[in-house]
């Protein structure tokens, strides 16, 4: 959904420690994860393997993306088979694409992989990208993701999810993962910045969170290194909660 739309709180299973089983309701662990988007533009055909060096010929841009996420549904739902209701409810984009043409100057090493990645995993040319997340809970800055300090690439992702065969169309979208530094104020999501909620965050307000309330709005902004010194914007992806239904 695109930046501004109202995020309903989930609702489904979770178990807390100290109940025997799991109960039903809204969720008390909602999350976030800032992540980045990439969008397809040229696709491939089916059985057709896209190499990590091609990844250009293949994505046309950049953007925001926000994957919500209910960490108490999503504990509870991992065990027997994998999250679903944890995940599913809702997904938001900010409103434009960056073309990928308009990042080269923003290319960057990405950091050493140790163990050195298979074969197929290794490219010739550098497709870091050095765009500098902030994310802001009402309007207070919490954290400055840094996505340059990726482990993958997201040529080396799209080299993974098609070196089965799946192929890729015109359009489709992926998504980068939770953007997160090695510091504490470069966590891109509050499952990380609050420890798990043993941290709560303390906002200016004198209030502290450690996962979202209902009225909280989440902003996700970036830029990055542009030609001749200037600066490239991806505007902003922002979602407002509210209560469960």
């Amino acid at each position: 959904m695109v930046s501004g739309t109202d995020i309903v709180r989930p609702t489904g299973q979770r178990k807390p420690p100290t109940e025997p089983a799991p109960v039903f309701g809204p969720s008390v662990r909602l999350d976030i994860e800032a992540e980045v988007g990439f969008v397809v533009g040229a696709g491939s055909q089916m059985g057709e393997r896209v190499d990590v060096d091609s990844f250009a010929d293949h994505v046309f841009g950049v953007f925001l993306l926000n994957d919500w996420s209910s960490r108490d549904l999503q504990a509870w739902e991992y065990v027997p088979l994998g999250p679903f209701l944890g995940k599913s409810f809702a997904t938001s984009i900010s409103p434009w694409i960056v073309p990928l043409a308009a990042l080269e100057s923003a290319r960057v090493d990405q950091p050493a992989q140790d163990p050195e990645p298979l074969p197929y995993l290794r490219g010739s040319q550098p497709w870091g990208l050095d765009l500098r997340l902030e994310v802001r809970l009402n309007g207070h800055p919490v954290s400055t993701p840094p996505f340059a300090q990726m482990y993958w690439t997201a040529a080396q992702q799209l080299a993974h999810m098609t070196v089965n065969g799946a192929s890729l169309r015109t359009g489709d979208v992926y998504a980068s993962g939770t953007v997160s530094g090695p510091e504490p104020g470069q966590r891109g999501c509050f499952l990380e910045l609050t420890w798990s909620g043993k941290e709560p965050l303390r906002l200016p307000d004198g209030g502290e969170r450690t996962f979202l309330e209902d009225g909280d709005e989440v902003t996700i902004t970036a830029t990055a290194p542009g030609p001749d010194g200037t600066t490239v914007h991806f505007g902003e992806v922002t979602g407002r909660i509210l209560p469960a239904r």
